[in-house]
């Protein structure tokens, strides 16, 4: 009896499973018609390019996607009247409401334009040095020499050429590309989904170029332009309290994460580096080559003057056993210094104390002459170093970005490495000078004021001129049962493919003595439902679930090369699950999301959510800490700054 009831009450259950599926079916197919994809394009209004990258979603959700190279986009919306928003960095917001009917849209956006206030700024004086002309007619004006009317009249008219076709707005004119500065665009990175692409990989990014020179802007009343905003450098200028290694590998990895504050529905993910400590007496021998821009362009108080004084700060931090030369370049290239002993500390200032600017920029020449120069010091044990300092106008000589990387990328191979300082404001290629840092397994730093000189050759006097790790690399892999997708905020310029992470001819970033690299994900978690990311369509035959640690939210590779070696060593570190409040993770943590959020905000980036320059502002001031150096308390005065300059230029 209990044998035929049990079989009874086995059929009826699978007569119920069997029901359910039906229903889970006929579910399925409604939700499925209920989904309708919209197509189109996005263009900007000058020129009717296409615009890449542009981030199109349902407005106040996370059901997004992203314009294609041509400009092209596919999103799943459902049925009905849907709002949309457009955005993409340097364009304005466009939303508009696209009825069931529509099934192709055009969307057109238009660029920000910045404003300059005083137009006397860009009124050249054709300043002679040394008998010759500068050859600049870049902003900003030079200090003010006794000029004949005539001269004045052409430069006034070399402005009015600058800002030909630009219009006028209420009295101030917006400018175009407002100088002779270069900056790479950047495209910002979008999410990812981790069922498509679960692995992100980059180069680490120790550079704080676009911090300084951030500051520079906004202290001369100016937003800066987007493409020199770098988010993850504004995130790496400050000081963190990560603790140096303890093993034998020279760096630490650590990571948390919380909920992200601009995107309370999203987690924000840190992960940090901190490379090892050593006493600078500890340290081997230094052959320092510094090679030195003295064109017509640097004849300006914060250019060549200020070079003199941050290399007077480098030259007191030398010892006895280190060797210093002098290069120069203008309209030639020559050797004012031959190599000295860093004993030697008068005759380094007084060859420093006799330069002066004039002639045109031979920068091919003079890398080639500091290369030779550097070549002759280097020893074994050795840390030998070409210190560049311009303004970046490199126009005669070795001037193509191919040649100057294969020329640095060759030198690098036999352990000569360059670092590039720039100088001043409107000839600035900030592009090429990130460049050729990158490849010389160097640093850029960008100086604005003596401070800045201070910190780079005196505070983290190590960190600038002694690599202890080479070629760091990061590679993060998402469990897609906790993250649906994710993005890494900055870093643009930085990503790797997926191979090159264990590629050990690939090159990445290097980490000086007591470096901090920090990085930031946002994160979508898994569970929402009806809000994919519609990067890509789903793939066919990936949709198994990676099996693995279910506390485990991601796993964070690290490869890295000694100074000296080939081979690389890999690190592994695990982050757990988390929930905690924005409020409740570490001050450290606080204040890179701060900087992020800032630097999204400048960005006008299609990612910085809810955030406005008043949280940034109480973001960062739950997260001064002790703040020996004052530079937080600097970054809210710069937060104000940016809040009202924004608020002028909505007017």
């Amino acid at each position: 009896m209990d044998a035929i009831l049990l079989a009874e009450n086995n059929i009826a259950m699978k007569k119920y499973l069997a029901l359910l599926l039906f229903n889970c079916l006929v579910a399925f197919a409604v939700s499925a018609q209920q989904l309708r994809t919209i197509t189109g394009t996005v263009k900007e209004s000058a020129g009717n390019q296409p615009v890449a990258n542009a981030v199109v979603r349902i407005k106040n959700t996370d059901v997004m996607t992203a314009s294609d190279t041509k400009g092209h986009f596919s999103l799943k919306v459902p049925a009905g009247t849907v709002t949309l928003e457009v955005n993409a960095t340097n364009y304005k917001v466009v939303t508009l409401t696209v009825n069931d009917k529509q099934a192709s849209i055009n969307v057109t956006l238009h660029l920000l334009q910045r404003v300059v206030k005083d137009r006397s700024r860009y009124i050249m004086d054709d300043v002679m040095v040394g008998g010759e002309p500068s050859g600049s007619t870049s902003p900003p004006a030079p200090t003010v020499k006794a000029v004949s009317p005539k001269r004045n009249m052409v430069a006034a008219q070399n402005y009015e050429m600058m800002v030909s076709g630009v219009a006028a707005n209420n009295g101030r004119v917006s400018y175009a590309p407002s100088s002779a500065e270069d900056y790479s665009p950047i495209n910002e990175n979008i999410f990812h989904a981790v069922t498509d692409q679960p692995l992100s990989t980059f180069s680490i990014d120790v550079d704080r170029a676009s911090y300084s020179n951030m500051r520079r802007f906004l202290n001369n009343g100016e937003m800066p332009p987007p493409d020199a905003v770098r988010v993850e450098e504004m995130i790496n200028y400050f000081d963190y309290g990560y603790k140096a290694p303890a093993g034998k590998d020279p760096v630490a990895i650590y990571t948390d994460m919380a909920i992200c504050p601009w995107n309370t529905s999203h987690q924000l993910v840190r992960v940090a580096l901190k490379s090892k400590q050593v006493d600078t007496r500890d340290l081997p021998p230094t052959n320092l080559v510094f090679l030195l821009d003295v064109s017509g362009s640097m004849d300006e108080e914060n250019k060549l003057p200020l070079v003199k004084k941050a290399f007077r700060v480098l030259t007191e931090q030398l010892r006895p056993q280190d060797k210093v030369a002098i290069v120069v370049y203008a309209g030639a290239a020559g050797v004012v210094l031959p190599p000295t002993s860093g004993n030697d500390k008068q005759h380094i200032l007084s060859a420093l104390d006799e330069l002066q600017a004039g002639g045109s920029t031979a920068g091919g020449a003079g890398i080639q002459l500091a290369y030779d120069i550097a070549a002759k010091l280097r020893k074994e044990n050795s840390n030998t170093r070409v210190i560049l300092a311009t303004d970046g106008d490199f126009n005669v000589g070795i001037s193509s970005e191919g040649a100057l990387t294969r020329l640095i990328e060759n030198e690098r191979q036999k352990g000569i490495f360059l670092s590039v300082l720039g100088f001043g404001m409107g000839n600035l290629k900030d592009n090429t000078m990130e460049l050729l840092a990158d490849k010389g397994n160097g640093n850029y730093a960008y100086i604005d004021n003596f401070e800045e000189a201070r910190r780079t050759f005196v505070t983290e006097f190590g960190g600038t001129l002694f690599t202890v790790a080479k070629d760091v690399k990061l590679q993060v892999e998402f469990n897609p049962n906790f993250v649906q997708a994710y993005r890494l905020v900055g870093y643009e310029n930085r990503i790797l493919q997926n191979e090159d992470f264990n590629n050990d001819k690939k090159d990445a970033g290097d980490m000086g003595v007591g470096h901090t690299v920090t990085a930031l994900y946002e994160l979508k978690p898994t569970g929402k439902k009806g809000e994919n990311v519609n990067w890509v369509d789903p793939l066919k035959y990936q949709q198994g679930k990676i099996v693995g640690n279910q506390k485990e939210v991601l796993t964070v590779k690290l490869r890295y090369k000694d100074p000296a070696a080939e081979k690389s060593q890999l690190m592994e570190k695990v982050l757990p699950y988390d929930n905690q409040e924005i409020g409740a993770a570490p001050e450290d943590f606080r204040m890179a999301t701060a900087v992020a959020a800032f630097g999204q905000l400048l960005r006008r980036s299609a990612f910085a959510g809810t955030a406005t320059y008043d949280q940034v502002l109480l973001w960062a001031g739950t997260a001064r800490g002790e703040d020996k150096e004052g530079y937080r308390a600097e970054f809210i005065q710069l937060v104000k700054k940016a809040k009202l300059l924004d608020k002028d230029e909505k007017e």
